[in-house]
């Protein structure tokens, strides 16, 4: 099944986005098993995908750059090109060629692939995706994989905050021009999609993964004409009863004013700066009194997941919220804490074990416990040999077998419609803007014999 492309990196090269120690790495598996006759079936690893702590004030995560990671499991190839960037780095030079001109060219992912489905809520130390297959092929997308999850999910968690304060506001998502790179305001459009955003300004994810893609003006726009009304003019003689004006570039309440004369024919009103609870209020008087009550108010202007609650708070009588520089960087807190570990080559468990980043060891799964009302109790850690427990939910679900696709992935539309149903399931605790509960998360007793036997072996 072929997703999205990978984005403005060239198809052609995109095996090579990744940290060059990976390579070196993986050149050194392939040589130590062929001077060692170690065939790619007896060399076999198992990686958990976790996230270690919560970014600031966060209780939960939303997963969030599945389709992305399969994309590229399934695409992903060495060229000509790459492989002969390869051959002539320096630090290759004891690997054998054998490597560049029969392995590397037939390369193929060949990895068996669980995941939570996209959308879902998730906690610190639970396997988000586990990654099984032979040891240069599981260690290769490493760096990928964790690039496209780290991000995504970051923004999806920090969307989803905003859609818990706005609840049945509009909510577009408005950052491309402030996210880290072209890319990256296409992953913040489709992340804050997932957790229940309604459009975005970003084009490209609008044809490339259908999230519409709408936009207002700029001040530029009211500043290139001779008056202020001239430009709302030529706007509303060229788009109809699909204009959105902005109104705040020089004067916001006679920019109001003005526009009312268009009555009901145009759709909304933009506000950009300012008091924003002051201005909609004033705003939202002066079109109910003209004529203009089925107008929309559109808020932006740096907002975040506080002021949109205190604007909401104080009964502000807008519409729809864009929601940019702080979406895209996930300004309150920009990093997320996902790693990639080792937990089980050639059905041996392995443990890290330093300091305080314990990764626990072995082939996991996570069940999530439901009360008898259905309503979400806990998560627990388990391995995979162990009875399922009552009244669960298994979250790692298989998604490839051996680098085939065995499980259809949803469409983003499914993917949103799945977030916004089980969201409902997590206990409004655990939505609120300041970290405030431990981690919801057990683990079995199986498991913690298990870590207590490799930590004293």
């Amino acid at each position: 099944m072929e997703g999205p492309k990978s984005g403005f990196i060239n198809d052609q090269n995109v095996i090579l986005s990744t940290d060059f120690y990976e390579l070196t790495m993986g050149a050194a598996y392939y040589q130590y098993n062929l001077d060692n006759n170690i065939k790619e079936k007896d060399d076999i690893a198992v990686f958990d995908l976790f996230i270690r702590k919560y970014p600031k004030n966060r209780n939960y995560l939303i997963f969030a750059g599945l389709e992305q990671v399969i994309h590229y499991l399934q695409n992903a190839r060495f060229t000509e090109k790459t492989i002969e960037f390869l051959r002539k780095k320096e630090v290759f030079k004891k690997i054998d060629s054998s490597f560049f001109d029969d392995y590397l060219p037939k390369f193929k992912f060949k990895l068996d692939v669980w995941a939570m489905r996209e959308g879902n809520y998730f906690f610190p130390n639970e396997p988000i995706m586990k990654i099984q297959g032979p040891m240069f092929h599981a260690q290769l997308t490493e760096t990928y994989i964790l690039n496209v999850i780290n991000y995504q999910t970051l923004i999806a968690s920090k969307a989803s905050r905003i859609k818990n304060v706005a609840q049945n506001k509009t909510l577009l998502e408005f950052g491309t021009r402030r996210s880290h790179s072209p890319l990256a305001g296409v992953y913040a459009a489709r992340a804050s999609y997932i957790a229940g955003f309604n459009g975005t300004s970003n084009v490209i994810a609008d044809i490339e993964l259908g999230i519409d893609s709408s936009g207002t003006m700029a001040h530029s726009f009211i500043q290139r004409f001779d008056n202020e009304m001239e430009s709302f003019d030529v706007y509303n003689n060229i788009y109809g009863d699909n204009s959105i004006l902005l109104i705040d570039t020089y004067d916001t309440e006679k920019a109001a004013k003005k526009i009312s004369k268009f009555k009901n024919s145009i759709k909304a009103v933009r506000i950009d700066s300012g008091d924003l609870v002051d201005h909609s209020k004033k705003v939202r008087k002066i079109l109910d009194e003209n004529g203009c009550e089925k107008v929309l108010i559109v808020a932006s202007s740096d907002l975040n997941e506080y002021k949109i609650k205190e604007i909401l708070e104080k009964n502000a009588p807008i519409d729809a919220f864009g929601v940019g520089t702080e979406l895209a960087t996930s300004r309150d807190d920009p990093t997320i804490a996902g790693v990639y570990k080792l937990i089980e080559y050639n059905r041996k468990p392995k443990i890290k074990i330093s300091e305080d980043k314990l990764t626990y060891p072995g082939k996991k799964q996570i069940y999530r416990i439901y009360n008898t009302q259905g309503e979400f109790k806990e998560d627990i850690l388990m391995l995979d040999n162990e009875p399922v427990p009552s009244n669960s939910e298994a979250l790692l679900i298989p998604v490839m077998k051996e680098g085939i696709l065995i499980t259809e992935l949803p469409d983003l539309n499914n993917i949103q419609k799945y977030y916004i149903e089980n969201i409902e399931k997590l206990p409004n605790k655990l939505k609120e803007l300041k970290e405030n509960q431990k981690n919801p998360l057990a683990i079995s007793e199986e498991l913690k014999r298990l870590i207590t036997s490799l930590k004293n072996s």
